[in-house]
């Protein structure tokens, strides 16, 4: 193998592709990135075998080759090298990769690419269409919710659901569900129902860029793979087997009392509720005040014993009775912060009930959160 390559497209790959890289695995070519030529450009790739990211690169290719190297190794050096062409060379006798820039010249040791676990191809003749601006949007509204507990694998993931010209995405640690629906460009011609562990949707969400003309997403049969693939891009994942709870039996079908507030207000409100709740296990109070003339208020208090007490009012517009209702006030700003409407709205039954936050006049995307005990 050798070629050249500019130094601030293979640092930027090799930015994309390092998380992938498994930091603790047994076995070492796992702690490296593969450097192949393919088809005229660079491909570089990493997997930790739950994960898979491959980045390809332009590049001026003289010979044909491949090899591993050590992921850290090589990031940090091309990072600091000055910002022009980097010259590859690989002596395949000792699987020593040559690398020069400007006045910089190392050789670094390698492992043979054969070793390197087989990335996937996708067959993009039965892959799903998904527009790039708005899966990203549904994988930040949902994502956030997925749980981080490694006992609850299922709770980890993200259960997508494809059928006709819909797709869903869910999430849930059991104390929240993010919900998120949107059409498609395109029927599909078979319904697709998988559950993909969250990490791997945010990765894909970081690389996909807005100059991506779509997703093509494949779910290979029988192979418990969903591959995405991108212009210059593929992300290929695992999938989580097991049953994901029937989160629709938990969505609230009614309310007593629904509370519309500025999403704005809502945020900076949770804001400055948190500087004293989190001394306090994020514990927040909301009391929903109805008023006979005008808007109503909601008042949001925090309490520790050690750091205080404090309360901020927000005017909301009510329809219901006076509610006293507490939750988790960190839960309340991640779904606040993937809502873009001007107004939100919060929809309660009593104060040990789950209550729904959803955007005003937008009716793709819902949010349940389990109340906390008032004390």
């Amino acid at each position: 193998m050798k070629l050249t390559v500019s130094q601030q497209q293979l640092a930027h790959g090799l930015g994309i592709v390092t998380r992938a890289v498994s930091p603790r695995s047994t076995l070492p070519v796992l702690n490296n990135i593969l450097l192949a030529t393919d088809e005229g450009r660079l491909r570089l790739s990493a997997t930790n075998l739950e994960l898979g990211i491959t980045k390809w690169i332009g590049a001026q290719i003289q010979e044909e080759g491949s090899i591993t190297i050590p992921a850290r190794i090589l990031s940090d050096l091309i990072g600091t090298l000055p910002g022009n062409n980097v010259d590859l060379t690989l002596n395949t006798r000792t699987q020593t990769l040559n690398i020069h820039s400007g006045t910089s010249n190392f050789d670094i040791k390698g492992i043979d690419a054969q070793e390197f676990p087989p990335m996937p191809v996708p067959d993009l003749q039965s892959s799903v269409e998904l527009n790039i601006a708005d899966f990203k949007e549904m994988i930040q509204q949902v994502s956030f919710a997925a749980s981080t507990d490694e006992a609850r694998p299922v709770l980890q993931g993200v259960m997508m659901e494809i059928g006709s010209n819909e797709i869903t995405l869910a999430a849930t640690d059991a104390f929240r569900i993010s919900v998120k629906k949107a059409s498609l460009s395109s029927a599909v011609a078979a319904p697709v129902k998988v559950i993909i562990p969250a990490r791997s949707l945010s990765e894909l969400a970081r690389i996909a860029t807005n100059g991506d003309e779509s997703i093509s997403m494949v779910v290979p049969q029988g192979r418990g793979q969903v591959i995405f693939h991108l212009k210059d891009a593929e992300v290929v994942s695992q999938l989580i087997d097991g049953k994901f709870p029937d989160y629709n039996a938990i969505i609230p079908r009614s309310y007593k009392t629904s509370t519309t507030i500025t999403t704005t207000e809502f945020q900076k409100a949770c804001r400055q509720a948190e500087i004293i709740a989190r001394e306090s296990n994020n514990v927040i109070r909301m009391h929903i005040q109805p008023q006979e003339q005008g808007p109503g208020i909601v008042e949001f208090s925090s309490q520790s014993e050690e750091r205080g007490s404090g309360e901020v009012v927000v005017e909301a517009n009510i329809d219901g009775p006076e509610l006293l209702i507490a939750f988790n006030v960190s839960f309340l700003l991640n779904v606040l912060d993937v809502i873009a409407t001007p107004n939100t709205v919060l929809e309660t039954n009593a104060d040990n009930t789950p209550g729904l936050i959803r955007p005003v006049s937008d009716d793709s995307y819902l949010h349940v959160i389990m109340p906390m005990h008032l004390g």
